[in-house]
């Protein structure tokens, strides 16, 4: 199993020039590698969705729910580093986003609050929140991970690291501060738009590099945990108020708040000694 996800990750690496290969052919191959590789750095959202779906409400053998899978999700991040597919560096920021996450949900979940309720039975439940809930954040910054070495990702005019690091712990300050002081969403919003204006991503999909801007990561990966979201609370893994009595679907503005949640978590990201070298960030 390991030596052929290897494989076929050193075919994904493969960026030998197909110079023969040009016009709708090329769109259509590179659309096609492009998708193959964004799945393919889902690997951990991909697994940990599975076994979502494949256990049963009731837990397995006795064991609730929430406590298989966290389970599930410590082996297959465990697998994952044994395997080499993370780095024991990338590993200590998975946590990072581990913490945080649970963090926030402790405050979400709290009476006070109420923003939603894991509403089953668990042994490993702290403060009303399973602490498998954490490694679902920890699966976007696993993620970017993964694609940032698929795509060969390189960043070009990035902001000071000083102000993306502000701008990241404002839009965490944020989920927690708008329940009493108002929430500034649209005003963090615009400022990282301000932040981000120039920065562009330059990606391999296939043998050629190609240019995207940022601000359309952050919003297109938004999008994906938006409508992962709504699976999650379909499959009743956890509930907002509104759906207690029947399902329906997410708001959409939950859509923004994930795409800010990203930014914060790239930031993270951006910090790891390998990646950084792939960042360029302007003198001026």
């Amino acid at each position: 199993m390991l030596s052929t996800l290897n494989s076929f990750d050193t075919h994904l690496l493969d960026g030998a020039p197909r110079s023969g290969l040009r016009g709708a052919p090329r769109f259509l191959l590179e659309f096609l590698y492009f998708g193959v590789k964004n799945a393919r750095a889902c690997l951990f959202v991909g697994l940990f969705f599975g076994a979502v779906f494949l256990t049963p409400r009731a837990g397995l053998f006795g064991v609730p729910r929430y406590d298989v899978l966290l389970v599930a999700a410590v082996a297959i991040q465990a697998g994952m580093v044994w395997s080499k597919l993370e780095t024991w560096d990338e590993l200590k920021a998975v946590c990072l986003f581990h913490l945080v996450g649970f963090a926030l949900e402790v405050f979400k979940v709290s009476g006070a609050i109420a923003s939603w309720s894991y509403p089953d039975f668990a042994y490993t439940k702290l403060w009303g929140v399973p602490l498998f809930s954490g490694f679902m954040y920890a699966a976007v910054g696993s993620y970017i991970i993964q694609a940032w070495r698929l795509f060969d990702l390189r960043i070009r005019h990035h902001p000071p690291y000083w102000m993306a690091v502000l701008i990241a712990l404002l839009i965490y300050a944020n989920f927690f501060t708008h329940h009493y002081i108002g929430d500034y969403r649209w005003y963090l919003a615009a400022a990282a738009l301000g932040l981000y204006a120039r920065t562009m991503v330059i990606y391999r999909p296939l043998d050629r590099d190609r240019r995207m801007p940022l601000l359309l990561s952050f919003v297109l990966i938004g999008l994906f945990i938006w409508l992962a979201e709504n699976i999650s609370t379909f499959w009743g893994v956890w509930r907002y108020p509104n759906q207690l009595g029947a399902w329906s679907a997410v708001h959409v503005s939950k859509w923004s708040s994930w795409s800010l949640l990203v930014v914060m978590t790239f930031t993270i990201i951006a910090h790891l000694k390998h990646i950084k070298a792939s960042i360029h960030v302007p003198d001026a």
